[in-house]
């Protein structure tokens, strides 16, 4: 069981790494700045949504194992973190985006990558 959960935290770094690094700067180099901002929008949400979704089957197989032990929580935080990110921060981005408020807006969007990089780091210390 531990082993599965090693996996599925290696799936959601992978993602994370993949949207980071290879996804998101395509978007921007292949849309004009209009649709690649849409497409972000669109994208978002799914990002977070589908590591949420496999951030929890972890911390339910921890609960599963009665291993709630410090992993347990780095890794609760680290689904709290993408929460965060999904309902507040990107919603906060987006308006920001959307009033003009340019300076607002990146360092608000400043934060959210400096987030993502921190749960990548998070993931790593988790995997090793």
């Amino acid at each position: 069981m531990e082993t599965l959960i090693q996996n599925i935290l290696a799936i959601v770094l992978g993602m994370m790494i993949f949207f980071s690094f290879v996804l998101a700067p395509m978007i921007f180099k292949i849309l004009d700045a209009e649709n690649a901002g849409k497409f972000v929008r669109k994208i978002f949400p799914y990002y977070y949504f589908v590591n949420l979704i496999f951030l929890s089957i972890a911390i339910i197989l921890f609960i599963i194992i009665s291993s709630l032990e410090i992993n347990f929580y780095i890794t609760l935080v680290l689904a709290i973190s993408f929460i965060f990110a999904q309902f507040f921060l990107m919603p906060m981005i987006n308006k920001l985006k959307d009033n003009n408020e340019e300076k607002k807006f990146k360092y608000a969007h400043g934060a959210s990558v400096i987030i993502n990089f921190i749960q990548m780091i998070v993931l790593i210390y988790l995997l090793i």
